[in-house]
């Protein structure tokens, strides 16, 4: 079945026991980074989706010529510490071989955007929410199972849809991975020649913009593929499983549900003092004669 008609079968989640502020679920583009020695990057393509306790990231220097060993992608639990404000992640697998990015994130949002401080004051990002409203669904992928030579072995990534963005992850093959982890780059792995291209490659984060095609991705060959979202089964209220080619081979994937909403609202503004609301429509011919929504 198809997974978006599969939605009609899940159970809708429960958002009262959030861990994470509402402001940080869906889909975000970084608009820039600035460093602490004042150089500011507008141009590299970086994307967070956020699920209800997992975070996917891609990054690219550019949308169609990035290097192979210069990709960046990750999986990791997002962890949000209510005494101290402040939110990280603990990466459980990653495009490359070590972490790039390893400072928590101190946050303040406002309007439709999330600003992300480093406590080190090392940089600062400016996120943009690119949805507002519409179907969000959240599946964690923990298991897939080779039915070809009737083996099984434990798999990360996921699959998060926030309207019509949607973004996929999956981890390399646990023989590749470990292969990987000898070395300490991946220009090391590589140029010792003990990893090919399409192994590193093995390692899949890929977004879509309409929930069809495959805009960006790790895997060169993954763009302008179509999105599968095919051969989905419910095995139960919290399993779902898709029947899926893997490099030529039937396999299954298993995915843990970890947040379903058919029609989310996405948060994209805040909330300001009475005084300030008032000086805004005061002042709105001078305060917003050229400004608009940027995403």
């Amino acid at each position: 079945m198809n997974l978006i008609e599969l939605c009609s079968k899940l159970p809708v989640t429960n958002l009262t026991d959030l861990a994470l502020p509402r402001y940080l679920l869906g889909a975000f583009r970084r608009k820039s980074i600035t460093f602490a020695n004042g150089l500011t990057d507008e141009k590299t393509i970086v994307y967070w989706f956020q699920s209800k306790s997992f975070t996917l990231d891609l990054r690219l220097k550019n949308a169609s010529t990035t290097p192979i060993l210069e990709r960046q992608g990750w999986v990791g639990e997002t962890c949000w510490n209510q005494e101290q404000q402040l939110l990280s992640w603990q990466l459980s697998s990653n495009y490359q071989n070590h972490i790039q990015w390893p400072e928590p994130a101190k946050l303040h949002p406002i309007g439709n955007a999330i600003l992300e401080f480093s406590p080190s004051n090392a940089y600062v990002e400016d996120w943009r929410q690119q949805v507002s409203r519409g179907l969000y669904l959240g599946l964690r992928l923990f298991k897939i199972e080779n039915l070809e030579i009737k083996q099984s072995y434990a798999a990360d990534g996921g699959l998060i849809i926030c309207d019509h963005f949607l973004a996929f992850a999956q981890s390399r093959h646990p023989e590749i991975q470990a292969r990987l982890n000898t070395y300490d780059t991946l220009a090391d792995a590589f140029s010792k020649q003990n990893m090919s291209a399409q192994e590193i490659q093995d390692y899949e984060v890929s977004i879509s913009f309409d929930r069809e095609n495959i805009d960006l991705s790790t895997v060169t060959d993954s763009v302008g593929a179509t999105i599968d979202l095919e051969n989905f089964e419910l095995l139960n209220a919290e399993t779902l499983v898709q029947s899926k080619v893997i490099q030529g081979e039937n396999c299954r994937l298993y995915f843990k549900l970890d947040v379903f909403q058919p029609d989310f609202e996405f948060s994209t503004h805040t909330e300001t003092t009475t005084a300030s609301r008032h000086w805004l429509q005061q002042e709105q011919d001078h305060l917003f004669h050229a400004t608009k929504i940027t995403l």
